[in-house]
């Protein structure tokens, strides 16, 4: 991706770290249930970038989810959308859409899309899990993975799941994930809890880090500063990162239909 399509990304990658040897996973990937979010719910977010302090209202990013059938399995549909906005269109046109389809008994990915449209340039992935096999099978061939493997979406809505309780500062948590045809390993280190103000209000949160590697738009280390709501949600509330020009920052504007309130808002602002 380049430079700015890459901003419309940051939410699907904020609960991602990119690092070239995983730490043994904080809990089995395999058995881990769903307690966070429901058919129905919708997240959206607001994404700014700065340039010398100055945050400019960018673009926005939205997830739904929506219970639906594939392969005669129950499946959560989720599709994370990112679009600049019509004022940010004549720099740089975004129309990026990823969707996955998860299992809902096993909260494992059976299918995942990627449909963007990054300044004119156009890409269009579809990756099919065979989960007896252990390989992801794509238009450019068959792949190799590890059991229990994300896609950049549902390792998101994974996270989600985490239970923090059990965590200490600075644990980490990892799984393996496939794009573009290869299989990353990831984690995220945990930081703690902490209130934070956003443009949407105050909250009770749990603060995380990625660990990126230096070479893509990120820099290198531990930069990425996510924010998830500290309640049974766990719907991300802010995510700062500096990337190779600027900053950018993105906050939770809207929800519907959270499976749980959102008894981590402090105040609205």
């Amino acid at each position: 991706m380049r430079l700015k399509n890459k901003i419309f990304a940051l939410p699907l990658l904020a609960a991602l770290a990119f690092t070239q040897k995983a730490d043994a996973p904080y809990q089995d990937a395999c058995t881990i249930k769903n307690t966070a979010f429901k058919a129905g719910e919708k997240v959206t977010l607001s994404v700014y970038y700065a340039v010398a302090g100055i945050f400019v209202d960018a673009g926005t990013a939205t997830f739904t989810n929506t219970f639906e059938t594939l392969n005669n399995k129950p499946v959560y549909h989720i599709v994370g959308e990112g679009k600049t906005n019509s004022s940010y269109d004549f720099l740089f046109k975004v129309r990026d859409k990823y969707e996955t389809y998860i299992d809902t008994a096993t909260m494992q990915p059976l299918k995942f899309v990627r449909n963007v449209n990054e300044g004119g340039h156009k890409i269009y992935q579809n990756v099919s899990f065979n989960k007896t096999a252990n390989t992801a099978v794509t238009t450019d061939g068959v792949f190799k993975v590890p059991a229990c493997v994300q896609d950049v979406v549902s390792s998101v809505f994974y996270a989600r799941n985490i239970d923090f309780s059990k965590l200490q500062p600075n644990d980490k948590i990892a799984f393996s994930m496939f794009l573009d045809n290869e299989v990353f390993n990831m984690y995220i280190r945990y930081l703690g809890k902490e209130q934070i103000k956003t443009k949407y209000g105050k909250f009770n949160a749990i603060k995380f880090k990625p660990l990126l590697i230096k070479g893509t738009i990120f820099e290198g280390g531990e930069n990425m500063t996510v924010w998830v709501s500290d309640d049974a949600n766990r719907i991300p509330v802010r995510i700062e990162s500096p990337i190779s020009v600027g900053k950018v920052k993105i906050d939770m504007m809207g929800h519907e239909n959270l499976r749980y309130p959102l008894t981590s808002l402090v105040k609205r602002r």
